[in-house]
C-alpha cells in the first residue's frame, strides 16, 4: 500500500528529500508525474493521457502530502519506507485506502523509472 501523511504532520520537511520517487510535496505546492521519474506521458485510470510535466493540484494545502501514484513504499530502493523512518512524529503511515502488494509496488517502480 502507499504511505500517507496524517494531519499530525509538523511540516518539518524531513521526509521530502528521502523519497526516491519524488512523491512527497510540501502543502500547497503543485506536483507533476515527471519529477523524479522517467515518465513523459501518463495514462490515468479514466483512460485519459496527460503530459507528465503537466502540473497537478496539491493534495493538501496545510501539510506535506504523498502522491499515491508515485509512492512505492521505497520497494526496490530501501528495506523500509524512508519517510516513515525519518519522521519525528510518526505521521507517515500505510494508507488503508491504497493497498498494494510487493509485486504491484515493484511494477510501479519499474513504470516510474522506465526499467
Amino acid at each position: 500500500m502507499a504511505i500517507m501523511i496524517t494531519d499530525e504532520c509538523i511540516n518539518c520537511g524531513a521526509c521530502e528529500p528521502e523519497c526516491p520517487n519524488t512523491a512527497i510535496y510540501e502543502g500547497g505546492i503543485e506536483w507533476n508525474y515527471s519529477g523524479g521519474t522517467n515518465l513523459v506521458e501518463v495514462e490515468l485510470p479514466s483512460g485519459e493521457k496527460v503530459d507528465a510535466d503537466q502540473t497537478q493540484e496539491p493534495k493538501s494545502d496545510e501539510f506535506y502530502y504523498i502522491v499515491t501514484d508515485k509512492c512505492t513504499e521505497c520497494h526496490g530502493f530501501h528495506e523500509e519506507p524512508q519517510c516513515a523512518a525519518v519522521c519525528p512524529v510518526d505521521c507517515c503511515i500505510p494508507d488503508p485506502d491504497n493497498v498494494e502488494n510487493e509485486e504491484q509496488l515493484l511494477a510501479k517502480k519499474s513504470y516510474l523509472h522506465g526499467e
